[in-house]
């Protein structure tokens, strides 16, 4: 992680015993292997976790409870008991979370002490009012959608949660059935944090499904919004690598650092000579970058060589970077090859591995598959093929087949979404691979699930291909100004 302030953490504030609560916060279920998800989930930026445990026996119970008040203590985050009051003054926990059942906010503060948090479970706007009275420092509300962890009674949704606005001095922290796709509607109706449980913890990888959802709370920062570090490759002709990067990244409102891994010389007409940088001076621009910014999401384009791919997954493995979105340039438009054939074999078994978004063309996916792609239902083998290597996701670019309509396949391990829209025919396409990966990395730096960065993206990369202007005499650049000003 970077030195500075992370707006995605939960943050907590002590002034006159009074805590301000924000981001994300964990409540535990009582699956198997509970400390070792748990430790990746704050290492994914979790920085509050409830300990709700009914079913174990009470040895069983304090165990885990000893445990995860370790890890969060080693992590910076709070550790909150779920209505045990007694556990939490006897752990020396955080505070405790109580439900409308389990005992008085008066009675949990004279136990624990003034300097430890107390939050209430409520269901309407009167439960809320009648929390901040007794002295609650937060309440949780819900259930926002119906959810499998629990029975639900009350379901006021986001739009009673709206309500709250102006009502409460205290945090909200919306909880039930929350996941990726529609936390956003949780956060824009004024949700200080939002709780979950099965988003996380039932996650294949609980560290990347903690910081995607982390993510989200960008929605409500200032503009710029969001950090994005580009590794890449430099155009000199401006309409790819590096440079169509920090075009598209600024434009659509994110600000965007570099790391350069290849100086190019090339135009419209193609590449003519290649000078790639050392490793080491790769992995210098990363840290000085890393080390200083804030940096949400991590874009990948031209790694050339194997030397340089192990540099740059190192230094994403130390600064702890989850958010990755990989663009597997490979060919340039003009014909010239931009990755050695051992930098492959290397980007499949360390890089795939930690990638949240992969996003290869038709030859790129043909290329790391061993596949013909011909149509829709090879282009979702390849996709599938890509998961299992260890992609979280995979969006393949049906650019390059010929008929029928420009169609974009995004698989995330369980279902397929299609992104089609009609084909634009048209040489002008130079840097349309970088542009969409950096467009998709802008908005999920500014707070927008994936589904939803993905449909912008693919409305701003086929609006710069539509206004593309001929420059030069052979591919020319697509048109990111325009696209910026008719999409945003």
């Amino acid at each position: 992680m970077t030195t500075l302030e992370n707006p995605l953490r939960l943050v907590v504030s002590r002034e006159k015993s009074r805590f301000t609560v924000k981001g994300l916060y964990l409540i535990t279920d009582q699956s198997e292997n509970l400390v070792e998800r748990v430790s990746a989930a704050l290492n994914g930026r979790v920085r509050i976790v409830q300990y709700r445990n009914k079913e174990q026996d009470d040895a069983r119970r304090w165990e885990l409870a000893w445990e995860l008040k370790q890890l969060c203590a080693a992590a910076g985050a709070l550790f909150i008991i779920n209505d045990d009051v007694e556990m939490a003054k006897e752990l020396d926990a955080d505070g405790v979370h109580l439900g409308q059942d389990d005992g008085e906010v008066a009675a949990a503060r004279k136990l624990l002490g003034p300097k430890k948090i107390i939050g209430v479970s409520t269901h309407d706007l009167e439960e809320a009012i009648r929390a901040e009275a007794d002295g609650a420092d937060y309440i949780g509300f819900g259930a926002m959608y119906p959810t499998q962890s629990k029975e639900v009674i009350h379901l006021p949704g986001p739009g009673r949660l709206a309500e709250l606005q102006g009502r409460l001095n205290i945090p909200v922290v919306a909880i039930g059935g929350i996941a990726r796709d529609n936390i956003a509607s949780v956060i824009d109706a004024g949700a200080d944090a939002v709780a979950v449980i099965s988003a996380i913890l039932s996650a294949p990888d609980p560290a990347m499904a903690a910081a995607e959802l982390s993510l989200l709370f960008n929605r409500r920062a200032p503009w710029p919004r969001g950090v994005v570090l580009s590794v890449a490759g430099s155009d000199s002709g401006g309409g790819a690598g590096i440079q169509a990067d920090l075009k598209s990244g600024a434009l659509l409102g994110s600000y965007v650092a570099t790391a350069i891994t290849a100086l190019t010389a090339q135009n419209s007409k193609g590449v003519s000579s290649i000078h790639s940088l050392p490793p080491s001076f790769v992995e210098h621009q990363m840290e000085a970058v890393l080390s200083d910014f804030p940096v949400d999401v991590v874009k990948i384009g031209m790694l050339n060589s194997a030397e340089v791919i192990t540099s740059v997954v190192d230094k994403l493995i130390e600064y702890n970077m989850k958010i990755i979105v990989v663009d597997p340039v490979m060919v340039a438009k003009g014909g010239a090859s931009l990755m050695d054939r051992d930098a492959v074999g290397v980007l499949r078994s360390s890089l795939l591995p930690m990638t949240y978004l992969l996003t290869p063309n038709i030859p790129e996916a043909e290329r790391l598959t061993g596949t013909v792609i011909r149509g829709e239902e090879e282009m979702a083998v390849a996709a599938r093929l890509l998961h299992g290597m260890g992609a979280r996701n995979v969006l393949i670019k049906g650019g390059h087949l010929l008929e029928g309509e420009s169609v974009d396949l995004l698989y995330d391990g369980s279902a397929f979404t299609r992104y089609a829209v009609p084909r634009i025919l048209s040489k002008n396409t130079h840097g349309t691979g970088c542009t969409f990966a950096t467009a998709i990395a802008s908005y999920l730096a500014q707070g927008e699930p994936l589904p939803e960065a993905v449909r912008r993206a693919k409305e701003f990369i086929t609006t710069a291909i539509k206004n593309a202007r001929p420059l030069g005499r052979g591919h020319g650049p697509v048109n990111h100004f325009v696209a910026a000003r008719e999409t945003r």
